[in-house]
């Protein structure tokens, strides 16, 4: 139980006492604020959370697993309700590949209790840690965004506790104006109870991968265009110091789902103990010290280096495909733990942006540039392809992201917001948009320049209408949307 104590009293039948603030930290542990955590475990201590919340004017921030790089599910001014006690996954269906959970599970749950049967989650993300309601309230991507959509496009129906406290079942039929806007709702209008999701099938538990070296943007864009359509995911790496000519240079990985029958291994190979992240670098190193062994590489030149070292094994390996297990190729962020302690003692940011297909590449070369410019290189750049999808505050585009990881210490902290603004502009110049679950700089204005006006007023009204006392309130939601 997460509250210590639940009482009736006179002024208020439900009167919550609440534990000791602890920190919580955002995933790029750039913000943090001092919050009574309270963990939940079953329906009925959520309803009474929120009831007690309306009662009381009390302020809460929903928070899955935490992996939200910004202020998306701290709380710097009430309590921050924790989902991942809440967390059962309560039937799955091989004959329909559809899975049940509560809303704390994780896509962990989901690819762990799928994969020995047969079956992979439709999209996950490039960790496995996120809960599936917060999946859901972000509606995540993956790498095949471009062939199935976002996570939201794959459930079938959910359970949803408003804010006010209503219980609703929402599907793609059945309150339809809720489904596709707490998809997306970024845990602005209740809470996310169970899910169902289709599962998708495969028929091994290994892809084939087809490692490929890009000498510049041009090559870049013209391989996901050329690849995709005979692709099962795409991912690129760039290498974001490289200049000039070489700017955009870096490696994709284009993956296939093996064929019925292809992979005699098969279903033995779907085994757990076949599928988990191996825990040694080459069988020899425990990953748990990589980062430690990363630090001393934490500034520009080390980093540089790490990125042209990683240019030059690419070519290596170029265009030699292998096998690679689903876990392994989906989850890079898993591989190394706790990587995001390279950025201490500062902390870390990912500004993300999502660019139409028209405008994409120039825009892109134009936020390189900048970074160069201001000496602010980002680490770590991920680049993606994209199709639009039909939920309330989307995303995404009929285009490209790129995801770019930049330190944050206490010398560049201004300079390096003042980058994103300069970066905002860029970006809505081209026509794109930005993505809550990354964010840590996105400023009001630039929201309501990118979301159509039409969306706003719907979210707007949906807000009153189910949270009319505004108790679901996060720091990201009041610095974005309440912030002039």
């Amino acid at each position: 139980m997460v509250a210590k104590k639940v009482s009736k009293t006179k002024t208020s039948p439900l009167k919550i006492e609440l534990p000791k603030p602890e920190k919580v930290e955002a995933w790029g542990m750039n913000k943090y604020s001092l919050s009574s955590v309270l963990r939940p475990t079953t329906v009925e201590e959520i309803q009474s959370i929120f009831q007690n919340a309306n009662l009381n004017g009390t302020k809460i921030a929903l928070r899955g697993g935490g992996c939200s790089y910004g202020d998306a599910s701290i709380n710097s001014e009430g309590i921050v309700l924790d989902l991942t006690e809440f967390n059962k996954v309560l039937n799955f269906d091989t004959k329909t590949g559809i899975i049940t959970v509560q809303s704390g599970a994780r896509i962990k749950d989901l690819w762990e209790t799928g994969i020995g049967k047969g079956f992979w989650p439709p999209v996950v993300s490039g960790t496995m840690m996120p809960t599936v309601g917060g999946a859901l309230s972000m509606n995540i991507h993956g790498k095949n965004n471009f062939k199935v959509g976002t996570i939201g496009e794959h459930v079938k129906e959910f359970t949803f506790l408003t804010a006010k406290g209503e219980i609703l079942k929402c599907s793609p039929k059945t309150n339809s104006d809720l489904f596709y806007s707490a998809i997306s709702g970024f845990g602005m209008l209740g809470c996310f109870l169970t899910v169902q999701i289709k599962m998708k099938p495969i028929y091994s538990g290994k892809m084939r991968i087809f490692p490929v070296l890009v000498k510049n943007f041009d090559e870049l864009f013209d391989y996901f265009e050329k690849e995709y359509k005979s692709s099962d995911y795409l991912v690129g790496w760039i290498d974001a110091f490289a200049s000039g000519a070489a700017m955009g240079r870096g490696q994709v990985h284009k993956a296939v789902n093996l064929s019925e029958g292809e992979d005699s291994d098969f279903p033995d190979n779907c085994r757990l103990d076949k599928q988990h992240l191996p825990t040694r670098l080459f069988g020899i190193i425990p990953k748990k010290w990589m980062w430690i062994l990363m630090r001393p590489f934490s500034f520009n030149l080390g980093m540089r280096l790490i990125n042209f070292a990683k240019y030059v094994a690419s070519i290596l390996v170029n265009n030699k495909p292998y096998l690679q297990g689903h876990a392994e190729y989906a989850f890079l962020l898993d591989y190394v733990p706790n990587w995001k302690f390279v950025y201490k003692p500062g902390a870390m940011i990912q500004y993300q942006v999502f660019i139409p297909k028209e405008t994409a590449k120039e825009a892109m070369k134009k936020i390189f540039s900048l970074g160069q410019s201001y000496g602010i290189i980002n680490y770590l750049s991920v680049f993606k392809k994209h199709k639009p999808d039909p939920f309330l505050l989307t995303h995404a585009v009929d285009g490209f992201s790129m995801a770019m990881d930049f330190p944050v210490t206490k010398s560049n902290k201004q300079k390096l917001w003042d980058l994103c603004y300069a970066m905002d502009e860029i970006v809505l110049k081209a026509g794109g948009r930005f993505y809550f679950a990354k964010d840590s700089t996105l400023r009001k204005r630039v929201m309501e320049s990118y979301f159509p006006k039409a969306n706003l007023k719907k979210f707007y009204t949906l807000k009153k209408k189910y949270d009319p006392k505004g108790i679901l309130q996060t720091d990201l939601y009041k610095r974005i949307f309440l912030t002039d």
